[in-house]
This record gives structure tokens, C-alpha cells and sequence, in this order.
């Protein structure tokens, strides 16, 4: 369908413009105005401290606690295994040349933890958590309060399971805005992470380049790859559970076998009856979801690479056929015992914050790796002049750029003394 994304609606966009300025130029003053109007904000500080957050696991059941802990667990030590095989590298590339890069994390990361239609427990993890694998210091976090003035409990206490340095009950445009220009902090976030509401997605848009972002999301999506061999029912229930997302999340199956794809639409109508959420995730199936059949696997491959899902699931007799072809997804969940809700929750490791709207084609999702910079270093031993400088002048000479020949001619003159 072509419709404009929500975040690229002209009143969107003007209303995001114009909230940016007036953050920019009155500051924390503008910050607390549309707090008052937009978040419900009703005086006080507005930071949550690390006392409150740990006793946000005071309101939550021993279940939850226990499962929020594991995930957290889960999603950091992925994080680690990640960083870990980043590995800082010299090599002598020429004979008294060396060159090489080392890993260093950024200084400050701005974390918006959504809060919307539902509370999604496991972003922090996903944001805060992995910054802090990558060794960043400083990690703030804003989420937006509740009807009851603070933001959602079970939020707050990932983010304390994260290591989130300083937390912030403030919500949309602000939050990241206050972020980014640096008026919770007495730095500016290097990097904003973590998903939002349309006006959220496109402050971020018209901030990037001021600071760095992690993605641009738009709405949740999965797509499936089944055959013959799949259960009808697991496909069915795991396209239902992003839709379930929003009533834009679309829900792709991509299947050779025609009877699998119409067992599918089967259940996923029964399973609909039955849903407690069955008017937003019927909603996205009606408008987003599709079933294509293909005539054979490779087929199937240059369907789903064309879609380039944020979550894909393969349920095939050969899940390794198509794990070694595809090429465009955000991540991939092998066999019919792996479901996207395993990532989403935090429960596998991997992280959720991924491409979407066809952005796996050029993109990866969220990883320790956007925390890092990979910065390069060389280092010219003396022998090594000849083989530089004489290239070098005979290139700038060619450009006219004299004093880029200059710099090498004086080490070459120096060289040959």
C-alpha cells in the first residue's frame, strides 16, 4: 500500500519542527511546558532516582521479577559475546607501514523506552543494557509517565536490570529532544536509541546528523517462510503475535505448498475469535497481511529478500537452505521451536531494535556495535617513505593540490639527506 508513514504526515512533521525550535531556544522551560501538556506532568523532578528505580520491583510479582532478570541476563551476554568478537587489529600492510583500528565506545546515549498502546518490558535491555556492554559510561532514559504520574513500573525496573545511569519520567518530542541538546545531562547524547510513536521517529529523523540514531523505525512486522512440513497452527499464532503489535504491523507468509497457506488463514480466523487483542491484530491482518505462494524455494528466497522483513521465521523441512541464501531481514528465527516473542521479550538474547519498511535491505538492526566507533590508526616507520611520498606527489600533482605534495616532498627531502 502507499500511504505515507504516520511519522512523514505533513502535520507531523510540522508540529516535530516546531517543538525542536522551542526546546532549542527556551530550553528545560519548554521541555516542563509540553511535559505539562502532553505527559501529564504535575510539578516535581522529573528524574527518577536509583532508590525509586530498584523499588520498582517492589510492585511487580516474583514471576515478573524473575523473568526480567533472565532476559536481562540473556540480552547482556549476547551483547558481551558480540563485543568480544569486535576485535581491535594491527597489521604491518607495507614494509614499515602499520596500520590498523581499535574499538572505542561513545561517551553519552539517550534511551527512549516506550510506553504506548503497550508497556514493552525488554526495550531496555535491548538499548540501555547493550550501550552499557559496549562500555559506554553515561546512558540516560526517558519514558513517559503514566496516568498515575510516573512511567510504567515494569519499565522502570528493566531499565534499573539494565544499568541505566539516570532515568527521566518525560515522553515523546521532549524526551529525546532534552536528550539530544543536552538539558538532563550536562552533555549531549552522542547516539539516540530506541523506538516511538510517529513524533518520536521523525524528532529523531530532524536530529539526525546533530546526533547519531540507531533507526528509524516504523511499524512491527514478520514474515514467514513454511512448507509442507510446517505446523499450520504455530505459523498461524506467530503471524498473529506481531500483528498484534498495531493494526499497521504487516504479517507476510511466503509458503510452496498452496494447502499450507490456506490451513494457515484457517487458524489465524479461529485463533482471531479467541484473541484478546483480535481488533488490533484482526485489524493488521486485514490490511497487512499477505500470503504469497511460491513454485519453489528459490522462489521463495527472492519473494522474501524483495520484502526484507524486520523478524522472518523459516519452518521448512531445510531451514539451512534458506538460512545460507537469504540475504535481507533484520533477524531470523530458525525452526518451528524458535518464535520472534522469544526476542521480544529478551528471552534469546538477540536484540529487537531492527530495520523495518524494507530497510533490511541496506541495514542491520541495533547491536553493541552502533555504540562503538572502529577508529583507524597508521603509523609510518621511516623506511617506509619512498613507497609513500612518491605516490603521493605524483597524485596531487595530478590534482593540484600543492600543499598535500608538499607534505610529502619535505619527508622525502628529509628521507634522502
Amino acid at each position: 500500500m502507499d500511504e505515507v508513514p504516520a511519522q512523514r504526515l505533513p502535520e507531523v512533521v510540522a508540529t516535530v519542527s516546531a517543538m525542536l525550535a522551542e526546546i532549542e531556544t527556551n530550553g528545560m522551560d519548554a521541555v516542563l511546558k509540553y511535559a505539562k501538556e502532553l505527559d501529564r506532568w504535575q510539578g516535581g523532578p522529573v528524574e527518577i532516582s536509583q532508590e525509586q528505580l530498584a523499588k520498582t520491583g517492589d510492585s511487580l510479582s516474583g514471576e515478573l521479577r524473575e523473568a526480567l532478570m533472565a532476559s536481562a541476563e540473556r540480552t547482556r551476554l549476547f551483547a558481551i559475546e558480540q563485543r568480544e568478537h569486535l576485535t581491535d587489529f594491527e597489521v604491518e600492510l607495507i614494509p614499515g607501514v602499520f596500520t590498523g583500528q581499535k574499538y572505542v565506545p561513545v561517551s553519552q546515549v539517550g534511551a527512549y523506552l516506550p510506553a504506548g498502546r503497550f508497556p514493552i518490558l525488554a526495550s531496555a535491555f535491548m538499548t540501555v543494557g547493550v550501550a552499557k556492554a559496549a562500555g559506554v559510561q553515561n546512558v540516560l532514559a526517558c519514558s513517559p509517565p503514566t496516568a498515575q504520574g510516573r512511567p510504567d513500573d515494569g519499565v522502570l525496573y528493566a531499565a534499573y536490570l539494565a544499568g541505566v545511569d539516570r532515568a527521566f519520567a518525560l515522553g515523546g518530542v521532549q524526551a529525546v529532544a532534552a536528550m539530544a541538546f543536552g538539558l538532563l545531562d550536562e552533555q549531549p547524547a552522542d547516539i539516540l536509541v530506541g523506538a516511538g510513536n510517529a513524533y518520536v521517529t521523525e524528532a529523531k529523523r530532524q536530529l539526525f546528523g546533530r546526533v547519531g540514531i540507531d533507526l528509524l523505525a516504523g511499524p512491527s512486522e514478520v514474515a514467514v517462510i513454511a512448507d509442507e512440513s510446517a505446523d499450520a497452527e504455530l505459523v498461524a499464532a506467530d503471524l498473529l503475535g506481531q500483528a498484534e503489535h498495531g493494526p499497521q504491523s504487516p504479517a507476510s507468509l511466503v509458503t510452496t505448498s498452496r494447502q499450507l497457506g490456506e490451513e494457515v488463514i484457517r487458524h489465524i480466523n479461529r485463533q482471531l475469535r479467541a484473541l484478546a487483542t483480535r481488533e488490533i491484530a484482526g485489524a493488521a491482518w486485514r490490511d497487512y497481511g499477505t500470503v504469497y505462494v511460491a513454485d519453489s524455494r528459490e522462489t521463495a528466497v527472492r519473494i522474501m529478500d524483495l520484502l526484507a522483513p524486520e523478524h522472518l521465521e523459516i519452518q521448512t523441512s531445510d531451514d539451512s537452505y534458506y538460512h545460507e541464501n537469504l540475504q535481507n531481514y533484520g533477524s531470523i528465527f530458525l525452526g518451528p521451536w524458535s518464535t520472534v516473542a522469544y526476542s521480544d521479550k529478551g528471552s534469546s538474547g538477540t536484540n529487537h531494535v531492527l530495520p523495518t519498511g524494507g530497510g533490511a535491505r541496506s541495514s542491520a538492526g541495533l547491536s553493541v556495535s552502533r555504540f562503538l566507533k572502529p577508529l583507524t590508526f597508521q603509523r609510518v616507520e621511516k623506511n617506509a617513505t619512498p613507497r609513500l611520498a612518491n605516490y603521493v606527489t605524483t597524485i596531487s600533482d595530478t590534482e593540484g593540490m600543492a600543499a598535500h605534495k608538499a607534505t610529502a616532498v619535505l619527508r622525502l627531502e628529509r628521507f634522502n639527506r
